[in-house]
């Protein structure tokens, strides 16, 4: 594995650990693992391992000045690209007209914790150093993240101890199942990195559209309980295309997992009553009274349950 380590990177890593003295040693890595990942010219080629597949992956990222740039790469199947250049995002997929977005914010699999708001989930989620161990070639310290709640999944962190990069990390269940991983092969920090990089302001991208804000101040259902920590985001109220359904939606995040509330009346398809899960993903539908409600997202199937249970028809449904 070809490593070339910079000189700001030693500065990093002899600066790093007197910013973080009075933390925790396990949180105090998990910052250095953050500042790392926004800092530093990196590019880290991994796989992603679910339970039916295995999705290999190259993830470049660079600093110019103040603008980030990331450039993640699906390197089987289809050509898909994620381009980041500072607070813009633009997705490039096959069978979709390419778009770009106004975000800081990657939505793809990259190696989780990249840009995560430590201190944010340190109210959460528990931070625990088990121990060290090798991967991608390069000893690790490992860190558990653990939910204070037991309602959400937890990660294990590998970070490297030269660089403070990821370079792997497993989702785990409450039962100790492994869900996905993430596994570096090979990685490379390279100031050259930032040069190259600069270029994507020279590549013609789709002009960024506006997403339209949610609209919707009252709704005919509220929720009951949420697990500590998550916010809700915009409500939206949409029209499904094939059963001229109207549908209320609201996600909710905490910053490293995220699930969404839908409401509908229901139909001759509704749903009366199932749980799946597949992977990180949990599916929860049932029928309440002339209400169909869904809770979807990366969370336990007895946590979605609970949520779904929770909701509240408070007023007929608009038509």
């Amino acid at each position: 594995m070809k490593k070339i380590l910079i000189s700001a990177l030693t500065l990093f890593s002899l600066t790093s650990p007197m910013a973080f003295a009075d933390e925790k040693p396990a949180e105090a890595l998990l910052h250095q693992m953050n500042e790392a990942s926004q800092q530093l010219n990196f590019e880290l080629s991994y796989i992603l391992i679910k339970k039916n597949s295995i999705e290999p992956l190259l993830y470049r990222h660079a600093r110019n000045a103040e603008e980030q740039f990331a450039h993640l790469v699906y390197l089987s199947g289809p050509i898909r690209e994620v381009i980041r250049r500072g607070n813009e995002v633009s997705y490039i997929e096959p069978g979709v007209e390419p778009f770009t977005i106004e975000s800081g914010e990657m939505v793809a699999p990259t190696i989780p914790m990249l840009d995560s708001d430590v201190d944010e989930l340190s109210a959460y989620y528990d931070f625990i150093q088990v121990g060290r161990a090798r991967e991608a070639g390069a000893a690790c310290q490992v860190i558990r993240v653990v939910p204070k709640d037991g309602l959400r999944y937890s990660y294990i962190m590998w970070v490297d101890e030269k660089t403070k990069l990821p370079l792997r990390a497993d989702l785990i269940d409450r039962d100790g199942e492994v869900l996905e991983q993430y596994r570096t092969i090979s990685y490379n920090v390279n100031d050259h990195l930032a040069e190259m990089m600069s270029g994507l302001n020279d590549v013609k991208l789709p002009q960024v559209i506006s997403l339209p804000k949610g609209q919707v101040k009252d709704s005919f259902w509220t929720v009951g309980w949420i697990p500590n920590g998550f916010e809700a985001k915009d409500l939206n109220r949409y029209r499904m295309a094939v059963t001229d359904r109207m549908v209320e939606s609201q996600m909710y995040s905490d910053g490293l997992f995220s699930f969404s509330i839908y409401v509908s009346q229901r139909d001759d398809h509704s749903l009366k009553g199932q749980i799946v899960r597949q992977g990180r993903r949990t599916l929860h539908t049932f029928v309440r009274g002339n209400a169909e409600i869904s809770v979807v997202g990366d969370i336990p199937p007895a946590t979605a349950k609970r949520i779904a249970q929770s909701v509240k028809i408070t007023s007929p449904q608009e038509k």
